[in-house]
């Protein structure tokens, strides 16, 4: 499983890729505590609803391939209000957590619904992560895995069989869950595609600078060879 890389810990690693994550979900679900689980080890049982959004990083490393992959990580409102700047969050995302509470059928409903919006608004390949909190709270369930199953299930062959969906639960209360969630996502993202292009890219600014370089260097060249022809006349 990927460990979580503390930000006095994070080195150079030739192996390193970015993504954009957002998380989705109606108010009250547990976002904001599902992302300060994972980026602080911290819960607050009397923390605020999120305002707008909050933006935070952190940086996990998956032992077997020791690659890093940074997630930048867009933690949304739930408030109806502010749905209507949910685009502006999704919007070139490479990964969504659409989050309910296991003790609420209806942040279910809403879940499917962001889903729903994910897979005509937000880009092609996009990972989404359908994870239920509050697994603490098992006596009061009302959302059960079997309908989640059937759900992805119907999704899967209903015609998106393209979807990246994960499926998980956790307890932002005790950590239970929580880091492996992030690890799933971690696995399904093109880790390899980025870093070949990261390298590319790299190579390609490597050869510019050496060209602009060599022509510096033709330049001095070319003024001395002047230099020298108009001393020899003098």
């Amino acid at each position: 499983m990927a460990t979580i890389q503390s930000q006095n810990q994070q080195t150079p690693n030739p192996r390193f890729a970015q993504f954009k994550l957002v998380l989705l979900g109606e108010s009250a679900v547990g976002k904001s505590s599902i992302v300060h689980r994972f980026v602080k080890n911290t819960f607050d049982d009397m923390r605020e609803s999120t305002i707008g959004a909050a933006f935070l990083t952190q940086s996990i490393t998956i032992p077997e391939t020791e690659t890093t992959v940074k997630f930048e990580i867009w933690d949304t409102a739930g408030q109806e209000r502010y749905k209507s700047l949910a685009p502006m969050y999704y919007r070139n995302a490479n990964a969504a957590l659409c989050v309910y509470d296991i003790t609420s059928s209806s942040s279910f409903t809403k879940a499917q619904d962001w889903i729903s919006e994910l897979r005509k608004q937000a880009p092609e390949g996009i990972v989404i992560a359908l994870v239920g909190n509050k697994t603490d709270l098992e006596e009061e369930r009302e959302v059960n895995q079997d309908e989640v199953e059937e759900y992805v299930t119907g999704l899967l062959n209903g015609g998106a069989p393209e979807a990246k969906i994960i499926t998980a639960e956790c307890s932002a209360k005790s950590g239970d869950g929580v880091i492996e969630i992030f690890d799933k996502i971690a696995r399904a993202l093109p880790v390899d595609e980025v870093i070949e292009a990261n390298a590319n890219r790299n190579r390609q600014g490597a050869g510019r600078n050496a060209r602009l370089r060599g022509i510096d260097l033709d330049r001095g060249r070319q003024g001395q060879h002047a230099l020298s022809n108009n001393s020899s006349c003098c």
